[in-house]
């Protein structure tokens, strides 16, 4: 069993357990060494610190997991070791909230224009203290009978091409490294099966300060592990 997980979302952003919840089932799973990244939020960070403090043995890396845009494609990069508290930073990151909210309303706006209404308060209520995302959504049309599934949505309604897709504000992959250096981080590109040519991306990232790209994750293959860490020590 592995003892270290650098890539963890809480109800801050599209998790299913508090802060609290996940560090005690981490710890009561033997993990040392764990990162919590929610996107575009690190609000759940001190509760996260608090609670790990009462444990032995388990180390958390403040992250948070940016997430930006080049034309056709979306790309995250994960931020590890930052200085969360820094006010510029958190500005920039309330930005980003505010945007999540508007673009999530449009979505329910053009759903109901869809015929498939789902209740805005419904889709707050679901996000609670986290920032509203596009899982909320699809949870409240799963609650509504539209579909079965969450990912149905994000296949036919919500993904990039979907019918009630909506852009969020900008942010460059490149300027999303700079973000994280400026708090004092180390930028990571996550899982980087799902970005369209990677290989001809990270050279532009590496210039803007990228340290790493994330070769282990989720049912990743042995072949694509080796090949994302052979280009990861190419680069």
């Amino acid at each position: 069993m592995s003892v270290v997980d650098l890539h963890l979302h809480t109800t801050w952003s599209d998790g299913r357990l508090s802060p609290k919840q996940l560090i005690e089932l981490l710890v009561r799973n033997g993990l040392r060494v764990v990162a919590l990244t929610d996107h575009d939020s690190t609000q759940g960070l001190s509760e996260a610190f608090e609670v790990a403090s009462l444990a032995k043995d388990l180390t958390i890396i403040p992250g948070v997991e940016l997430s930006t845009d080049i034309p056709g494609n979306e790309i995250h990069i994960l931020g590890y070791f930052i200085d969360y508290e820094d006010t510029d930073f958190q500005d920039i990151l309330e930005e980003f909230r505010v945007g999540r909210i508007d673009r999530a309303s449009r979505m329910v706006n053009k759903l109901a224009g869809l015929g498939l209404p789902v209740k805005w308060e419904r889709v707050l209520e679901i996000a609670g203290d986290g920032a509203v995302g596009r899982p909320h959504i699809a949870q409240a049309m799963v609650e509504e009978g539209y579909i079965t599934y969450p990912q149905e949505a994000f296949e036919t309604y919500l993904g990039r091409n979907g019918l009630a897709y909506a852009e969020r504000p900008r942010l460059a992959p490149e300027d999303a490294v700079r973000l994280v250096i400026n708090a004092g981080g180390l930028p990571v590109l996550a899982h980087p099966r799902e970005v369209e040519n990677v290989g001809s991306l990270v050279p532009g990232l590496k210039s803007a300060g990228l340290v790493g790209i994330e070769v282990y994750y989720g049912n990743y293959k042995p072949e694509e592990v080796k090949a994302f860490a052979g280009m990861a020590a190419r680069e």
